[in-house]
């Protein structure tokens, strides 16, 4: 035990911060002693004694480290409330990080503990009076952390007290206890709102946010305590926390929608502009245009939009999607493509954000195509993506194809169908599908590519081509006879019930086509029908009574058979189904003994012409939720959802955010300064105009593009100091209402020059001079020397010399938005691309600048077993090396992982265990899979670096948190080389070098003569993967490549003397690697 009089030096170097060990009393002892008395869980063990101990000395710096313990311990999630009773009694301490220790621990536990810290009250109300403004802060923290409702009026007394005090941060604090107290009393809210008046007309970024907060928590609807604060918020909001700016964002978002109208009420919708006659006439285009323009912007809905402009750039993920959603919910048609580029930024972030990302550009992408066209290729699916990352990227494809660009996604669609991800495949067929029936200029290829695919060895790339081939048929059945002959013969093949439903129903519709193929495979269907799966067996029906009304001589003994086995079904539909048919095609068997009048219209109500299927995206029905919210992402209400309110048709009257006094700007730093504020004349928040004389420099474009607007500031600003006149270069424009905070933060040169006028017209004109100052963005050299001429002044001036852009002025203005640090599947080499060139393998061929990584010519299938399911209780995991590079290392090997539940339970949390730590072998793991359900089977992959070495990596893997299973990956020398290409020169030159003991060469005759040396590359390349070199000899065959982790030259020479002797050399540095491969080369070909 810790005694209080033990040297403190000699306590705390024996047990660290986070050390929970337990003093070594005699009753421990014996606890240990005894294996199955079991420490942990007997009663009689001290816990923590140790610890109150500690908090029971008269030494600070032993309750210190005590409290540090304890806290360690509640942020390991470790429970430490049996210790509440030592801790609470040192709230009176007078050191002050120990009182900050103890009040972050009761915030913890004080909801949990309610009567011992009831017993502290008094202590907390004295501590709200403590000098220490963070003490202050913790106490109220803690009192509204007790939920007791005998509390809540001392409660409420210290919101007020802290409403009004002098520090942000206990105001912080106010603000969010307002929240705590609503939720215990509800009878409070209109005290609470009185308070929360006076927290909303605060001016200090620290508290503004967490106001915001505590308003949408307790009094959504009383929109009237905006009004008045804001023009304020809109100035402020560049400067307050990132989640502060998502909450005022998401509110102003409300408020905009609820107090000015519509500004796309009267635009020309995109789909009506791509409808416009091509040969109209330009008067009366520019009539239109003029009547479209007629009503303006509200001058503070302008000025919410330009507030939140630039934190598109923000780094937060969350304010940037804010933004976005505010611009497309409230901006004019023509400014919300201002958003797209930041959007697209985004998708370099965390796989959860692009999930978020990407259903709200998919959303947003079914009503406004155009403005995500230019970033088309970022939404190529790459290698590394996930399943839903990639399903929702083919979604916003098939959204954005357009007579233009429909060839590029037709090709990108075409090889994602090689991929060997079975729900991608799927995805991708329909994506072609729908492209198909968007666009009928591509219909015909779309189908000829489908038809093809018909052929295709895996069923389930067949089955789903048959159900899209069944859709697209069903626009134009005429002129596809063929197509529905060739489906026909599938019958026998296909096995999957979907597709083999689908071929049966298209015999059925269109049987008049083929009259002598549909009563054959209705004949076929007909013995096979007790086995068939249910929805099969229901179109065999549907088949077989079409054809009885169609072609009644040959079909009606097969109708009836067919009727009388669906009659006996374990199915209650089929054998419903069968009654009901047969009452309507044999009225005669059944008891009224004639023709009804339903079986008079039978073939009207069987054979009536059907419409086609119209393919509609999935969330074309989200736009009734706000974008980027929980309800939009799952489509469905979510509890707490506040619902966009309708634009009003009449616009409250804007004087009610007037407001009445000035009051003083608080002296508050800005967040993000990019310049110095003249201190010459103070102004105001609201102020009707403002000076140019607040801002240094200006672009040029900006002053070139608005001097109507400078004159106006000269007439206005003419009784100011002699100074002014020589910044008329540099001044832009200056609204009637105040941006004085916007215009303080660092904006990109695209922001300052995007600064529009009031009047529609002269948005547009603004919106073209930002689309080309974007692209002059790009020539920075260019545009530095301009701005140091033109800052070059008398040196009374204090204006700084404009600086060069930052990262955070770049972060938007990237040329190229798709990264080449992450493999891109394209269809110029069929099939997964090999990243651009890393670093790591440069340097091996800075020798050899002709020496380029290759992608990989053969993937191979095949697939061995990691974890056996009868080992692991169920677990069953499989490999296979995909050829691609992985993204953690080029140096990595790249193994695609398949696990799959056998078992009956669900397996949780399977991750990678202990890995190995030498021999230069390295392992990145898959990410961990939260879950897996009986029967269902997940993909994962797995990058290995073999140090250039077949020896098996050992490893283990881990379900949940008592199951360890060790495994091995075995690889084929063929996957720790990566495919290169080189000239035959270069390969004769290297070659040369490779001689005596790093060249291996073995002889081998053929059974069978061989004349296609084709057949034979195949061969090699299933084995290794190997680069394909160019050369003129026409009997050798050479291949290149470089081991992974040391890039060493692998060199295959195949020489064919007389089509059956066969000559094979491998010259490469690793003599073990070169020995190994020729090895099983030669096994490979002898085959």
């Amino acid at each position: 035990m810790y005694a209080p009089g033990v040297n403190s030096s000699t306590t705390l170097s024996s047990s660290s911060s986070y050390n929970n060990d337990r003093p070594p009393s005699a009753e421990a002892v014996e606890v240990a002693t005894d294996p199955a008395s079991g420490g942990f869980f007997n009663s009689d063990y001290k816990k923590h004694d140790d610890l109150k101990q500690m908090l029971d000395s008269n030494k600070d710096n032993l309750k210190l480290e005590a409290m540090k313990r304890i806290i360690g311990m509640v942020a390991k999630g470790r429970e430490a409330s049996d210790l509440f009773p030592a801790v609470v009694k040192n709230v009176v301490s007078k050191n002050i990080e120990v009182k900050k220790l103890v009040y972050v621990y009761l915030v913890r536990y004080a909801e949990e503990q309610q009567d011992l810290a009831l017993l502290s009250i008094s202590t907390f109300q004295r501590a709200l009076k403590d000098p220490n403004q963070l003490i202050r802060a913790s106490a109220l923290r803690v009192l509204s952390s007790i939920r007791v409702t005998m509390i809540v009026p001392i409660v409420m007394l210290a919101i007020k007290d802290a409403a009004a005090d002098m520090s942000p941060y206990v105001r912080k604090t106010a603000a969010h206890a307002i929240p705590k107290l609503y939720s215990l009393d509800q009878d409070q809210k209109e005290e609470l709102i009185q308070v929360l008046e006076k927290l909303l007309y605060d001016k200090t970024t620290l508290v503004v946010g967490s106001a915001v907060m505590a308003f949408e928590e307790v009094c959504p609807e009383r929109i009237d305590l905006i009004h008045k604060n804001f023009r304020k918020l809109c100035s402020l909001l560049v400067d307050v926390d990132e989640w502060g700016q998502v909450v005022i964002i998401n509110m102003l978002t409300r408020y905009a929608r609820s107090q000015f109208t519509d500004p796309n009420l009267q635009d020309v919708d995109e789909d009506e502009e791509s409808k416009r006659p091509f040969y109209e006439d330009e008067n009366e285009v520019e009539e239109e245009q003029q009547e479209k323009r007629a009503p303006t912007l509200d001058p503070d809905h302008r000025l919410l939009l330009r507030s939140a402009k630039p934190l598109l750039q923000s780094r937060n993920a969350a304010v940037v999607l804010s933004v976005a959603q505010l611009y497309h919910h409230t901006a004019p048609r023509s400014e919300v493509h201002q958003v797209a580029k930041a959007m697209i930024r985004l998708l370099r972030s965390h796989r959860e954000v692009q999930d978020i990302v990407l259903t709200s550009i998919a959303a947003t992408a079914t009503r406004r195509k155009v403005m995500f066209e230019p970033f088309l290729k970022s939404f190529f699916v790459r290698s590394s993506d996930a399943t839903h990352i990639k399903l929702l990227k083919l979604e916003i494809l098939t959204s954005l194809a357009t007579e233009s660009s429909v060839g590029i996604i037709l090709r990108e669609l075409q090889t994602y169908v090689a991929a060997h991800d079975p729900p991608f495949v799927a995805a991708a067929i329909q994506a072609i599908g729908r492209c198909a029936s968007n666009i009928k200029e591509v219909t015909d290829t779309c189908l000829n590519g489908l038809v093809s695919l018909l052929s295709n060895k895996d069923q389930a790339v067949v089955a789903e081509s048959v159900v899209v081939i069944k859709k697209l048929l069903q626009t134009q059945p005429s002129a596809h006879r063929e197509i529905i002959i060739q489906m026909a013969k599938l019958v026998d093949s296909v096995t999957v019930p979907q597709a083999r439903a689908s071929i049966l129903w298209l015999l059925g519709e269109y049987s008049e086509r083929v009259p002598k193929i549909a009563p054959d495979v209705l004949r076929k269907m007909a013995k096979t029908f007790t086995s068939e799966e249910d929805i099969v067996k229901l179109q065999v029906m549907t088949l077989a009574v079409k054809l009885c009304l169609t072609n009644p001589k040959q079909t009606k003994l097969l109708c009836q058979y067919v009727l009388q086995l669906a009659k006996y079904d374990q199915n209650y539909d089929l054998r419903d189904r069968a009654r009901f048919l047969r009452h309507i095609i044999f009225p005669a068997d059944a008891e009224s003994g004639g023709p009804t009048r339903l079986s008079k219209q039978a073939k009207k109500i069987f054979l009536a012409p059907k419409p086609a299927p119209v393919p509609e995206s999935h969330f074309k029905d989200r736009e009734q939720f706000q974008l980027g919210s929980l309800s939009h992402y799952i489509n469905t209400k979510a509890n707490g959802y506040q619902e966009l309110p309708p634009f009003p048709l009449e616009a409250p009257d804007p004087k009610a955010r007037d407001v009445e006094t000035e009051p003083q700007v608080m002296e508050q730093a800005p967040l993000f300064t990019a310049k110095k504020v003249s201190s010459k004349k103070d102004s105001t928040f609201y102020s009707d105009t403002e000076s140019p004389e607040d801002e240094s420099e200006e672009d040029e474009n900006s002053s070139d593009e608005d001097d109507d607007d400078d004159e106006e500031e000269e007439a206005s600003s003419s009784d100011k100091d002699d100074d002014d006149n020589e910044d008329e270069e540099s001044s832009g424009l200056e609204e009637k209402l105040p941006i004085k905070v916007v215009k303080s933060t660092a904006k990109p040169k695209s922001d300052e020059e995007e600064e529009e006028d009031e009047s529609d017209e002269e948005d547009s004109s603004s919106e073209s001079v930002s689309d080309s100052d974007s692209e002059d963005e790009s020539s920075e050299p260019s545009s530095v020397p301009k701005k140091q001429v033109r800052n070059a002044k008398p040196a009374k001036e204090s204006t700084p010399v404009a600086k060069p852009k930052s990262n955070l002025d770049l972060l938007l203005d990237l040329d190229d938005v798709s990264p080449a640090f992450t493999p891109i599947m394209t269809p110029s080499l069929g099939g997964f691309l090999t990243p651009m060139s890393t670093p790591s393998s440069q340097v091996k061929t800075q020798l050899f600048p002709d020496i380029q990584p290759a992608s990989a010519v053969i993937s191979p299938n095949t697939t061995s077993e990691l974890l056996n399911k009868i080992n692991s209780n169920g677990l069953e995991i499989k490999y296979r090396f995909t050829r691609s590079p992985h993204l953690y290392s080029p140096s990595m090997a790249s193994a695609e992982l398949t696990f799959h539940n056998h078992g009956p339970d669900e397996l949780t949390d399977i991750r990678v265990g202990e890995k190995p730590t030498s021999g230069g072998v390295s392992i990145h793991d898959f990410a961990p899979i939260p879950s897996l359900s009986p029967g269902s089977s997940l993909m994962g992959t797995i990058g290995v670096d073999f140090a250039d070495s077949t020896q098996p990596v050992n490893f283990e893997i881990k379900i949940g948190s008592d199951r360890t299973y060790p495994v091995a990956l075995k690889v084929p020398v063929g996957e720790v080389i990566r495919a290169v290409a080189m000239s035959e020169e270069l390969f004769l030159k290297q070659q040369g070098g490779l001689r005596g003991m790093n060249e291996n060469t073995a002889k081998l005759s053929l059974t069978k003569p061989c004349t296609d040396l084709k057949s034979l590359t195949n061969k090699i390349l299933t084995v290794a993967n190997l680069g394909v070199i160019p050369n003129s000899d026409s009997s050798t065959l050479r291949f290149a490549a470089q081991t992974l982790s040391s890039k060493s030259t692998v060199l295959v020479s195949l020489l064919s003397s007389d089509n059956q002797n066969l000559t094979i050399t491998v010259n490469c540095e690793k003599m073990v690697i070169g020995s190994m491969l020729i090895t099983q080369l030669k096994a490979c070909l002898a085959d």
